[in-house]
């Protein structure tokens, strides 16, 4: 059963050489080509800690993908180029699930509520240069833990070939107090009730913050126009609450991925 995050998401729509005056503007075409839609679907594995602040590590499937471009009627977003790359600001959409947190799958967790899968919704804002990138994204649990949680982060990328590129930089997330208490607090009752089950937690009220810092790298190759590769290895250390929770047995965390990535285009 998945209990983690099992995919990141993000559906990003960039103009040629949009800044901060004319975020989100369209680049008008006179060309009629009819419409068509470009974009690239991820599908992988990645392996990561069973929940957060577990210490075992769990293999999942992950999923994803990217809105390269659309062209409707005479305006363009984006670029239908296979190696373009977006430069200047532009708007994302993020989306994250994580699993369900089940002590029958974790019999450490004994006395503790199952937690329900949840699924985040939101967006940010990405900048980017030839060799730097930022992002910054506010997410909502629609489903599950019905909380708000930030991420942000930056990257320096070397780019030794047109299609192979490399990235590393730091990583933040910050949650607020319900999510911290979802997956970090210990109530009165479950404090009780561990202690009959043997697992013994002592009550936690987890408070909201920065939650995890740490470090991302990442490669990505271009096998040719329709068909690319990229991997990812992430070291996080949970911060304040998350990692003074009882629940935390190990406040280092990693997780790792590898996918193939497909270009689709398809005109209507």
């Amino acid at each position: 059963m998945l209990r983690f995050a099992l995919a990141a998401f993000a559906l990003t729509v960039s103009t040629a050489a949009a800044t901060a005056q004319d975020l989100g503007s369209p680049v008008f075409s006179s060309q009629s080509q009819g419409s068509a839609l470009g974009f690239t679907l991820r599908g992988g594995v990645s392996t990561a800690p069973e929940y957060f602040g577990s210490d075992d590590q769990e293999a999942a499937p992950v999923l994803g993908g990217q809105l390269n471009y659309l062209r409707l009627g005479g305006f363009t977003f984006g670029d239908p180029d296979p190696l373009f790359q977006p430069r200047g600001l532009s708007f994302a959409g993020s989306f994250r699930y994580i699993g369900d947190r089940d002590d029958d799958d974790s019999p450490e967790l004994a006395g503790l509520e199952d937690v329900d899968a949840s699924l985040e919704l939101g967006g940010g804002l990405r900048y980017a240069t030839e060799n730097f990138s930022a992002f910054g994204d506010i997410r909502y649990g629609v489903i599950g833990h019905e909380a708000f949680v930030a991420e942000a982060g930056a990257d320096v990328i070397l780019r030794p070939t047109d299609r192979f590129s490399l990235r590393a930089g730091p990583r933040v997330l910050f949650g607020d107090s319900d999510y911290a208490s979802t997956y970090f607090g210990v109530t009165a009752a479950e404090a009780a009730t561990s202690g009959v089950a043997g697992t013994g937690f002592s009550e936690f009220d987890a408070s909201g913050g920065l939650l995890s810092a740490g470090v991302e790298f990442g490669a990505a190759y271009r096998i040719n126009d329709t068909w690319g590769i990229d991997a990812t290895i992430n070291f996080d250390k949970l911060q304040n609450d998350a990692a003074d929770s009882p629940i935390t047995r190990d406040d280092e965390q990693i997780s790792a991925s590898i996918g193939i990535t497909r270009r689709f285009t398809l005109g209507f």
